[in-house]
């Protein structure tokens, strides 16, 4: 049963605050892959898509469940797609829906510029 106590609400904050920062860094980090690509930084590019694929194995882990949502849900009863991280709800809801997306076409500009497809 979750907590629901001032120490439990200012750990839900903290782990809401450090999930939201995640969450921006690999949202700038799918957006710097095709950026890095079109600049001809394809190191950057590479680099930058590791990192989220790295993410995408901690999500394939854990059922496709961030590990901090858990956590999250041990200081509260909401469940709202957004319980666990500062975003709008509908943005929680379709988070892997709009992103994953966008790093597959990032990835395939990224591929077509690297192989000279793309000018």
């Amino acid at each position: 049963m979750p907590t629901s106590t001032p120490d439990a609400a200012a750990r839900l904050r903290r782990i809401k605050t450090f999930h939201t920062i995640v969450w921006v860094f690999f949202v700038a980090a799918i957006v710097g892959v095709p950026v890095s690509a079109r600049l001809g930084r394809f190191d950057w590019a590479w680099g930058l898509a590791g990192v989220v694929m790295a993410e995408v194995l901690v999500l394939v882990v854990n059922r496709m469940r961030c590990p901090l949502t858990p956590m999250a849900a041990r200081y509260t009863e909401d469940r709202r797609p957004n319980f666990d991280i500062y975003l709008p709800e509908w943005l929680a809801r379709w988070n892997k829906q709009i992103f994953g997306p966008l790093y597959v076409l990032g990835l395939l500009y990224a591929a077509a510029r690297w192989w000279g497809w793309w000018s």
